[in-house]
């Protein structure tokens, strides 16, 4: 760790722990455990911080605030680039827009509820369930695959732990980057090392369902058939989701019927 010759373009532990609400105790912890490490320290050895730190900072806090832990906070950021770590900002700001919204829905709905009890009235159902949120993929879901495997997959959610929704969250991704960049290289669907991140799709997949190995063949061609997950999947490019999904056929070799 360097020692700082401008003050000016750093701050120190007491004024980091003053201006974000976290202890200095904090910020020596998430220092030993190399999460936050400061950019240098001062001649009485005081840890300083600089913009980076500072920003990174920011994204500890703000994914502490989504529920992960600290393992789970420090494999996101490690995952982050300068870039990446601006396009996963870009999502953490379009996620908690929506959750301000939501919640000023349901703020809404509950305090004319109030209003309207006090006054001894009664609310229509529609106003009475405003501001709930629905998924509309439910229905969809529900039709295809049935009641009971929407309900057991909606089970499986609310026992994540919080590494289980941070894997959630950013296992796809991270899949299909890899990917990309092995078929870059050549590599083929059989590759060990595309085999290695298909069984980490499946490890994530199995998070919602746990797909036998008709239901995994199924999952990789409704992707190259359905155009919303070529978009979200591809990016535009097709033969990446192609090439998942004889990646997955694959792998659905080695899985029970």
């Amino acid at each position: 760790m360097g020692r700082v010759d401008d003050e000016q373009l750093t701050w120190p532990v007491g004024e980091v722990a003053r201006l974000s609400g976290v202890t200095a105790r904090t910020l020596r912890h998430y220092d030993h455990i190399g999460l936050l490490v400061p950019a240098a320290t001062d001649p009485g050895g005081r840890r300083r911080y600089g913009p980076a730190e500072l920003h990174r900072l920011q994204r500890i806090l703000l994914l502490r605030e989504l529920g992960l832990g600290l393992a789970a906070i420090g494999r996101a950021l490690a995952d982050d680039g300068p870039s990446a770590s601006l396009a996963a900002l870009r999502r953490h700001h379009v996620w908690l827009s929506r959750e301000r919204d939501r919640y000023t829905r349901l703020v809404e709905t509950v305090r004319t509820t109030v209003e309207t009890l006090e006054r001894g009235g009664a609310m229509t159902p529609e106003n009475l369930f405003a501001g709930f949120e629905h998924d509309p993929h439910e229905a969809e879901a529900r039709s295809t695959w049935g009641d009971e495997a929407v309900d057991a997959s909606v089970g499986r959610r609310r026992g994540w732990s919080a590494d289980d929704a941070e894997r959630a969250r950013t296992g796809f991704d991270r899949v299909h980057r890899g990917l990309a960049q092995l078929r870059a290289g050549g590599a083929a669907p059989d590759d060990p090392r595309v085999q290695a991140l298909i069984g980490e799709h499946h490890a994530v997949v199995s998070l919602f369902w746990t797909p036998g190995a008709a239901a995994y063949r199924g999952l990789g061609d409704l992707y190259v058939q359905d155009e919303r997950f070529r978009a979200g999947i591809g990016q535009g490019d097709d033969a990446l989701v192609e090439f998942l999904r004889d990646a997955m056929v694959v792998h659905a070799a080695t899985l029970p019927a």
